[in-house]
């Protein structure tokens, strides 16, 4: 009886601990910024095309070495959600179109999940991440790999950018067509971006 009572109370420091580092690890959140840029670019029988939005959110939790707030040293979790009716070419026929093919009606975000990363020291405050994830576009997700290069200022903000090729094929996305079939657009497409997270007071984060 009395080692029944020694494990359980064992077990109950060890999840409270366990509890407790949760609640302190750090949240960082996308900020409100003009500088963060998420784009879709793309070729077409007629011309190069972008599409771009500023308004994104996600969450990210990274590691740094004990007493310090610029050496990284992990990065433990990372998701965005992109609203895809908030991409925009400036060309409304193409921005609709585009929806549309990205079946929007339906899956109305694009969204990424961080699987596992591993960081590289750079020269300064800069990290080379090694990324893996899951990408998901038009409700069909994918396991992705990218290098994606942060930089760690003293403010406590962390600039994340990266770039990823794919086929819009592979995402059972159908490469719109323009003007009755003048126009065509590539099947390849860049996903590039750039994402300044911020230390947050709350403990966790919910999209």
């Amino acid at each position: 009886m009395k080692n029944n009572i020694k494990k359980a109370g064992v077990l109950i420091a060890f999840l409270t601990l366990s509890l407790y580092q949760l609640k302190a690890q750090p949240v960082y959140k996308l900020i409100t910024s003009k500088d963060n840029v998420m784009k879709l670019s793309g070729t077409s029988t007629l011309h190069k095309w972008d599409m771009n939005a500023s308004v994104f959110k996600g969450h990210a939790s990274f590691e740094f070495k004990p007493g310090s707030e610029t050496d990284l040293t992990a990065l433990k979790s990372l998701t965005f959600v992109l609203v895809v009716a908030n991409l925009s070419s400036g060309e409304s026929g193409l921005d609709k179109n585009a929806w549309k093919a990205l079946k929007t009606t339906q899956f109305k975000n694009i969204v990424y999940k961080l699987t596992s990363a591993a960081v590289s020291p750079q020269s300064g405050n800069k990290y080379l991440l090694k990324t893996n994830g899951n990408l998901t576009i038009a409700g069909v997700t994918k396991p992705i790999t990218m290098d994606v290069e942060c930089v760690v200022s003293t403010d406590g903000g962390i600039t994340c950018t990266g770039t990823h090729q794919l086929n819009m094929t592979d995402y059972a996305v159908k490469p719109p067509k323009f003007m009755l079939g003048a126009m065509t657009t590539g099947d390849a497409v860049t996903l590039s971006f750039t994402m300044i997270y911020k230390k947050t007071a709350a403990q966790l984060a919910k999209l």
